[in-house]
């Protein structure tokens, strides 16, 4: 399961860390800021174990102040991710309580460029491959259906939501 759950967040992180040389055509539509991954909602009736064990990591490291992840886009369509899934550590409690997760201290960062248009948000990494998904803005939310980013052991997927600071 801790090896699923980083899978989750290490391409959730390689979603978000690919370069672009786009021009600057492309408008703000609220994307520009700091967006702090704080949630994944999913169907409880038709979501795996690994899926309900990352939504309630991540609800569980949130309410700690705690992000796994933070990406930050700017006007100049650079994006910094700043990603810890790959030094997240699952415990047990010592007394059999429930489960430990500390927030973790070290992580990767990456400064890349996106664009954001009409909804949909693409990335192209080093290869010129795009990677593209539909990211809804609501006020300070995002949406980002994880389907789309297929996760391994995520058959529902659920959206990632992020916060903004």
């Amino acid at each position: 399961m801790k090896r699923n759950l980083l899978t989750l967040f290490v391409v959730t992180a390689l979603l978000f860390s690919c370069s672009s040389d786009k021009d600057d055509s492309n408008q703000d539509n609220g994307i520009v800021g700091s967006w702090d991954l704080t949630a994944l909602e999913i169907d409880d009736s038709t979501a795996s174990d690994d899926e309900k064990n990352a939504r309630d990591i991540l609800s569980f490291l949130s309410v700690i102040d705690c992000y796994i992840m933070t990406i930050t886009f700017n006007a100049d369509l650079s994006v910094i991710t700043e990603n810890s899934g790959n030094y997240l550590e699952i415990n047990v409690n010592p007394g059999g309580t429930g489960l430990d997760v500390p927030c973790p201290t070290e992580k990767d960062t990456s400064v890349d460029s996106y664009m954001y248009e009409g909804g949909v948000l693409t990335y192209i990494d080093e290869n010129e491959v795009e990677t593209t998904v539909n990211a809804e803005i609501s006020g300070n939310t995002m949406r980002v259906n994880a389907t789309e980013l297929d996760f391994a052991n995520f058959d529902d997927g659920g959206v990632l939501i992020f916060t903004k600071r």
